[in-house]
C-alpha cells in the first residue's frame, strides 16, 4: 500500500496580506515554484530555481532541519545582494518538506 504523504501547513505573508497554505509534501519542486502558481507572482523567480538571481527573495521564520541550511549558490547570491540576515532566503532553495510546517514566509520585493 502507498503511504500518503503528509500535508504541510505554513503562512505566507505578501504585501501585508496574509495566506494561509496547506499542501503535500513535495508536491512543487520547491517554495519558488509554490508561490508562483499559488499567489500568481509576475516577475518572481526569473532564473528558473537555481539560486542565482535573487528575484524570489523571502524572510523564512521557523523554519527547520535541512531548511536552515543555506546551500549551493544561495550564500553567494545573498551576500552579493547584500542580504546577510540568516532569515533571508531564496524561495527557490526551500523545499516543500515538514521543515516548513508552522513557519512564516514574507516575500521581499522583487
Amino acid at each position: 500500500m502507498k503511504k500518503e504523504l503528509p500535508f504541510i501547513e505554513f503562512d505566507v505573508i505578501d504585501t501585508e496580506k496574509r495566506y494561509p497554505i496547506k499542501v503535500k509534501h513535495g508536491s512543487y519542486p520547491n517554495l519558488m515554484f509554490l508561490l508562483k502558481e499559488e499567489l500568481s507572482l509576475d516577475s518572481f523567480g526569473e532564473c528558473g530555481g537555481v539560486g542565482r538571481c535573487a528575484t524570489c527573495v523571502v524572510r523564512a521564520i521557523g523554519i527547520k532541519g535541512n531548511a536552515a541550511i543555506k546551500e549551493r549558490n544561495e550564500p553567494t547570491t545573498l551576500q552579493k545582494m547584500g542580504h546577510e540576515e540568516e532569515t533571508i532566503r531564496l524561495s527557490c532553495q526551500l523545499y516543500i518538506t515538514k521543515d516548513l510546517e508552522g513557519s512564516e514566509i514574507t516575500i521581499l520585493e522583487y
